[in-house]
């Protein structure tokens, strides 16, 4: 058997583990710690805001900005169909109720005018939403300027989740940077992981330093252990810290490898009858965090699961693309915003392997799959 080929799997270079024992020697073990510190001063370097709070994880920090922006039970939230389930979860542990918006074929990513006419018939119904997310799927940033624009207009606040979209730009502007709130995901899987971790975003201060105290057990300042309101165990550990730190020292170079692995798998794929990779949006540069076709089926000859199983046959893994929010038994009572777009990428949608370590000879594995079964089904 051929050695296994992951979607995208962690890249780890060299200063990582210099900063990670040099965390485990100073003794700071716990959820707080200078590489904490540090962490968190470098990414709003890279990003382009003025604060932020690392977290266990990026669901946490979905979870603390939907907190901060006043999101309660029997809330409303808008959110994009077309993601991971954390991104909606977030909004049940609100109590809140999630109201899902389908996305437009020109990106994959929120569809603008779908959210506007969400919200100005909830205006006009007196149930605007409290919040939106934004997700910036696959490393694409959705059209934040557009959403933002009549979010402002009515009152509701918007929080980008940027989870997979670390070292995208949007127009003049970095991802994590494009809303009230951004929120940032180091799972294992991302383009710079922590094992497990995330962080949220803001040029407000204030709301960053509410975020941690919330992180911390909402512990109120007094010599003995007192709290006055709940809080959550969702600091990110220093040793993890440290590992993001050196993670971030090569971000450019992780894009730049991700890009070019897009390319190559574009450039020798993309002429194949049926297949159609997922658009890169003229107002931005996405990291590709993960090279997403399409495949149709009628003109094919061959399906996304007849290739997804082609290259499990040869110990490769690929997944099809999120499956939409709407269509998971758990949110089947939830109200959808269109539906039909994301539902079709879900249909014909595969993501390939990504990862920033992947080499020209699994790529090669990769592409003579692919390219062989279309060829054999046509």
């Amino acid at each position: 058997m051929n050695e296994r080929v992951y979607l995208s799997p962690p890249d780890m270079r060299g200063d990582e583990r210099e900063l990670l024992l040099e965390a485990y020697d100073s003794n700071w073990i716990a959820p707080l710690g200078p590489h904490v510190d540090a962490f968190e001063r470098e990414m709003c370097d890279a990003v382009g805001v003025k604060a932020a709070a690392a977290t266990s994880s990026g669901t946490a920090a979905l979870h603390l900005a939907l907190m901060l922006a006043g999101v309660r039970r029997g809330d409303r939230v808008l959110c994009s169909t077309l993601t991971f389930s954390a991104s909606a979860n977030a909004i049940v542990y609100c109590s809140a109720t999630p109201v899902f918006i389908d996305c437009d074929e020109a990106t994959w990513n929120l569809d603008p005018a779908l959210v506007e006419e969400e919200l100005r018939g909830a205006a006009r119904r007196g149930e605007l939403p409290k919040a939106i997310i934004a997700v910036d799927l696959y490393g694409q940033c959705a059209d934040l300027d557009r959403i933002n624009a009549v979010a402002a207009e009515l009152g509701v606040v918007v929080i980008e989740d940027a989870a997979e979209a670390l070292g995208s730009t949007y127009k003049d502007r970095r991802a994590g940077s494009l809303a009230h709130m951004g929120v940032l995901s180091f799972n294992g899987n991302k383009i710079v992981t922590t094992s497990g971790g995330g962080m949220l975003l803001s040029d407000d201060e204030a709301l960053i330093d509410a975020a941690r105290n919330l992180a911390q057990q909402a512990r109120d300042p007094a010599p003995h252990y007192q709290h006055s309101k709940i809080g959550y165990n969702y600091r990110l550990s220093n040793l993890l810290a440290a590992v993001g730190r050196g993670q971030l020292r090569t971000l450019g170079e992780r894009v730049a490898a991700r890009r070019a692995i897009f390319e190559r798998y574009r450039r020798e794929l993309g002429g194949l009858p049926g297949f159609a990779f997922m658009p890169e949006a003229p107002y931005g540069r996405m990291n590709r965090w993960l090279t997403c076709l399409t495949i149709d089926p009628g003109v094919a000859g061959t399906t996304r699961e007849d290739v997804r199983l082609a290259l499990e046959a040869e110990n490769i893994e690929a997944r099809p693309v999120w499956k939409p929010m709407h269509l998971q038994p758990v949110f089947a009572e939830c109200r959808i915003a269109g539906g039909a777009v994301s539902a079709a990428l879900f249909a014909n949608g595969l993501c390939l392997p990504s990862g920033s370590s992947l080499g020209a000879e699994a790529q090669s594995r990769v592409i003579e799959i692919v390219a062989g079964t279309a060829a054999r089904r046509s």
